[in-house]
């Protein structure tokens, strides 16, 4: 097989900055991503707004999301956020967050590994958006905001903000808000609570998703098995969010 030239190699790293600058999704110059011990690898910014958006696509109700720009900040959350074990399908996450697989693996007690609540991200423009996008009731995008705050582990804005909106969520996306409510119950360490709302919702693909991860998690790992094989079984070979479902699927048949 020949090998690519220069120039097109060149041209296709161009195009890719330009799509990535376009959605807002592109690396700062002189960010500075931080250090970790292990082997972790830097996450692309774009890469992880293409991941983010998967959760809208397989939700009851598919949007269309081409032309969504990330939030403001969105390569800094993405760079100073630390390895997450056990990991919500939800807005505004991506799989690229499970990086110390080598942890993940060698762990013989998953329950150990459930997320704590860690310090908040400073991201200055992020309540300001998430209201203004909020105020124009655009739905699914206000299922960003709150993803976003909650990315930023800006824990109490994203409950208040999840409060002050609930009755304004339309019908059609109250199964994918509820799972946004059980993601950020989930990441700020309430992990009963997630798993309750969760067993709760109409069984999407996220839902599913989510169920079979917290009931691995929590160390119920035969009603975990089946819940990510649903999930797994409908989530396109093609995502990130097919393999890290494969990778939770193993993990719960090997126990």
């Amino acid at each position: 097989m020949s090998q690519p030239n220069l120039a097109d190699l060149m041209s296709r790293y161009l195009q890719r900055q330009a799509d990535a600058c376009a959605v807002g999704a592109a690396a700062s110059p002189d960010e500075v991503t931080p250090y970790e011990a292990g082997p972790v690898q830097p996450i692309d910014p774009k890469v992880a707004w293409d991941e983010s958006l998967a959760v809208f696509k397989l939700a009851g109700q598919p949007a269309d999301t081409r032309g969504w720009k990330a939030p403001p900040g969105w390569p800094t959350l993405v760079a100073g956020h630390e390895p997450v074990l056990a990991l919500a399908m939800s807005a505004a996450s991506f799989p690229q967050l499970v990086r110390n697989f080598h942890m993940i693996l060698q762990t013989t007690e998953l329950t150990h590994l459930r997320p704590q609540l860690g310090r908040a991200t400073p991201a200055p423009e992020l309540a300001a958006w998430a209201e203004d996008v909020a105020g124009r009731k655009q739905f699914p995008h206000t299922l960003l905001a709150l993803g976003s705050l909650r990315l930023a582990k800006q824990i109490d804005a994203a409950d208040a903000f999840a409060a002050k909106h609930d009755a304004d969520v339309p019908a059609d996306w109250r199964t994918a808000w509820g799972n946004e409510k059980a993601a950020l119950a989930w990441h700020a360490g309430r992990s009963e609570e997630a798993l309750a709302i969760w067993r709760k919702l109409e069984p999407t693909v996220p839902v599913l998703f989510n169920r079979g991860m917290a009931e691995l998690f929590l160390g119920e790992t035969g009603a975990g098995r089946q819940h990510l094989a649903d999930a797994v079984a409908r989530i396109p070979e093609t995502s990130a969010w097919h393999h890290l479902g494969r990778l939770y699927l193993t993990l719960a048949q090997g126990r």
